[in-house]
């Protein structure tokens, strides 16, 4: 093993009793096949349940498990976790264990090969493997023509919860994000655009969605219109980002 860690992988958890232990379990199973060292931040998000506990009965030098009182929200946690990490490259992926961790090392190989500074999974890429309700489906085809319309990004999905930055880049665009909840991943690549940060590929997806983990309901989405406006807002308006570099 290397001293140099290659990839940190942060997990924000809330609620995850029933599916965090198995989804670190098979990413830590995965990656200690692989040449080179990781580590796996588990980030409990404030969770009222036994989150906590169960990750961390994974009895694994790589893993590392956060934890904090207060819920805070997805986006406080992955850029709680972001802070922590030490990789050369940094993403972040959902507890419940929706992606395929045998593909992670794909997007290793992308973000080397292309010498990216994003590799971002996508759920429209032709060679994506996805299987999700089409409620689900209509909700993200909408969303993502909202974003194209006020934003102008390139990009075909900016919601598929799997991103990997290089950590110069990771480092650089999460202390300017402020959304706490489900439109992090949209305000991260927004700011990434401000900065200049354009090599952003996207990549095929395996996912099966885990109805069990889901927090889509009429009250995220009310949540992740209002802050994509306010993101909106502070980018178009403010030029909050820009003057925050």
């Amino acid at each position: 093993m290397k001293d140099q860690i290659k990839l940190s992988i942060v997990i924000p958890a809330y609620k995850e009793e029933k599916s965090v232990r198995q989804t670190i379990e098979r990413i830590v199973d995965v990656h200690n096949l692989l040449p080179y060292s990781y580590e796996v931040l588990v980030v409990v998000d404030g969770s009222p349940d036994k989150t906590t506990e169960e990750a961390r009965k994974v009895n694994s030098p790589h893993v590392r498990v956060l934890d904090y009182e207060k819920n805070q929200g997805k986006g406080y946690a992955v850029k709680y976790g972001v802070e922590q990490a030490v990789g050369k490259i940094i993403t972040f992926t959902d507890a419940g264990g929706d992606f395929n961790p045998e593909q992670f090392d794909k997007y290793v190989s992308l973000m080397e090969l292309f010498d990216a500074d994003i590799v971002i999974g996508s759920k429209r890429h032709p060679a994506s493997k996805v299987h999700y309700p089409p409620l689900r489906r209509i909700y993200s085809r909408c969303y993502q023509l909202l974003i194209r319309l006020l934003f102008g990004l390139n990009i075909t999905d900016t919601q598929a919860g799997l991103k990997f930055f290089k950590a110069n880049v990771a480092k650089t665009i999460f202390p300017k994000a402020l959304v706490k909840q489900f439109a992090i991943d949209l305000e991260l690549l927004v700011i990434a655009q401000q900065f200049g940060f354009r090599r952003i590929f996207e990549a095929p997806v395996e996912l099966n969605f885990n109805n069990a983990a889901s927090s889509i309901n009429f009250k995220t989405i009310k949540r992740m219109i209002t802050d994509t406006l306010a993101i909106f807002y502070r980018a178009r308006i403010l030029n909050y980002y820009r003057s925050t570099k």
